[in-house]
């Protein structure tokens, strides 16, 4: 185990916040993590566990003990009837590991291609994209609890996946039972490997005006998954920033939903509000029109921008040699959530966790 003092974390984020981690641990097994937490020094240190930086503003040095997940490895664990069971590294990258399974003839991952961001944060984030989300093909992860240091396994349902977000978002509530860790593993666990279930009788995810769009440009009715693959890396290196080109988080808001009541209300007065009706009533709201409604579009606070051709994505417009800061995302952030309030009666919900 190897203990780094002041490490640059510039190149750490995907905004490229310039910032740094006063004590840091590159974690590359579980061994790793059993030294940490055996040695006094470091164990009794709070833990900031860091995967690919995709989901993060860092608004100054990290004081915590930062423990970099660099985890690898994917194989076919299994088979079953109905599925490939595909294991992968924590630390394995997420778009690579969508490729790969894709090469290998594993369906079921394409509609989540180009997502920045590793494996661990995966299941944290409940990442989603075109009519998919991680739950949909979540089989079982392993993890770390970091104050005991005992490993365990969770499924989908100890996962509490939702919206955006799992058990791994929420804090422990008082009065917990010693050792229930579905009930809240915020700031306790450290994800070592993540088991996805990949259907074998694949079915292809459609439904979305982007996917429709290159059906109908294509001439095909009936798309195999790297057709869907192809196309979805297309669209979204249209319209979203490449991190390595132009430092972002990705989507910065949560597509926030209402009542169909509210819907309606809303209707009355934004005809042209883009919005879509879920399973269970409600409706989402696109959190990016919501935002160019408001004219945000393009704007800037400081160094911290809104992208030109997604209003859902907060950029740094100061690169490398002059980077935005963090306090200057979160003031930009702060003021789109204001103007979107006094607007719609709506308030935004940020995805990227604020350190």
């Amino acid at each position: 185990m190897l203990v780094e003092k002041n490490v640059p974390l510039q190149s750490s984020n995907t905004f490229g916040i310039m910032a740094k981690a006063l004590t840091l641990v590159r974690v590359g097994s579980e061994a790793d993590i059993a030294a940490v937490l055996q040695d006094a020094s470091l164990a009794a240190q709070p833990k900031f566990v860091l995967g690919g930086g995709s989901n993060i503003v860092l608004t100054g040095d990290v004081k915590a003990l930062v423990l970099k997940v660099e985890i690898m490895g994917k194989r076919l664990l299994r088979e079953t009837d109905k599925a490939w069971i595909i294991e992968a590294g924590a630390g394995e990258n997420w778009h690579e590991l969508v490729s790969w399974t894709l090469q290998m003839g594993y369906p079921g991952l394409e509609n989540l291609a180009l997502i920045p961001g590793t494996v661990g944060a995966s299941p944290v984030q409940n990442i989603g994209a075109y009519g998919v989300e991680l739950q949909d093909r979540f089989e079982s992860l392993d993890a770390v609890d970091l104050t005991t240091g005992q490993p365990f396994t969770l499924n989908a349902a100890q996962c509490a996946f939702g919206y955006r977000d799992s058990v791994f978002k929420h804090a422990s509530q008082a009065g917990e039972a010693a050792g229930a860790q579905a009930l809240g593993l915020a700031h306790r666990t450290l994800i070592t490997r993540v088991r996805f279930s990949l259907p074998k009788q694949w079915k292809p995810v459609l439904g979305y005006a982007d996917i429709e769009k290159k059906m109908l440009q294509s001439n095909v009715d009936k798309p195999s998954a790297l057709q869907i693959y192809e196309w979805i890396c297309e669209v979204r290196k249209v319209k979203l920033p490449d991190p390595q080109v132009v430092g972002n988080a990705g989507s910065f808001f949560k597509n926030p939903t209402v009542s169909p009541e509210q819907c309606a209300d809303i209707i009355q007065r934004e005809p042209k509000i883009v919005h879509y009706h879920l399973a269970d009533g409600s409706v989402k709201l696109a959190a990016g029109w919501l935002i160019d409604a408001c004219g945000w579009k393009g704007k800037s606070i400081g160094n911290a921008g809104v992208y030109e051709k997604q209003a859902l994505v907060l950029v740094n417009r100061g690169g490398t040699s002059n980077p935005v800061t963090g306090g200057e995302v979160m003031t930009l952030a702060k003021a789109i959530q204001t103007s979107v309030y006094e607007r719609f009666g709506i308030r935004l919900e940020p995805e990227p966790v604020v350190v």
